[in-house]
């Protein structure tokens, strides 16, 4: 594991499951879908296309501070659009840049018109964390001369 690994190699790890949701859907259905699911983002797919992300973020942003229901609003109309997205073979560090420079915390990786998955800042910095302690031991193994030759 390296900060300087391809995306894809998250999803490989990870899972490739993508939840999502269709724009004219109630951000009710959304949110009672990501608890059950334990995920805090949905695609937004019409028609096989990606139009949109849904996250928990959108629903404080644009539901809760604004006094708007969740059962008498649409998706599409508090959706994030367009949606930034990594390609797979795309590095950690550089989906940590763009999730950073956009202030997002969800990525859909896209190859072509197809989603390969998603990744959320927290998988990428566990993977980084997993990436560091794994150089951390092979650097002690070195140091005490256990390290192969």
């Amino acid at each position: 594991m390296q900060i300087t690994d391809q995306v894809r190699s998250v999803l490989d790890f990870k899972g490739h499951d993508v939840f999502s949701v269709e724009p004219s859907a109630l951000v009710y259905e959304a949110i009672e879908t990501m608890s059950d699911r334990g995920i805090g983002a949905l695609l937004v797919m019409s028609g096989g296309n990606l139009v949109g992300l849904f996250s928990e973020r959108d629903y404080a942003r644009k539901l809760i501070l604004r006094g708007r229901s969740s059962r008498d609003t649409r998706i599409e109309e508090v959706m994030t659009h367009p949606v930034v997205c990594a390609g797979p073979y795309d590095t950690i560090d550089e989906c940590m840049r763009l999730m950073t420079s956009n202030r997002i915390r969800h990525l859909p990786v896209v190859e072509g018109n197809r989603i390969q998955g998603i990744v959320s800042i927290g998988d990428l910095v566990s993977w980084i964390i997993s990436a560091q302690a794994e150089t951390i031991d092979h650097l002690h193994s070195y140091i005490a001369g256990a390290y192969p030759r």
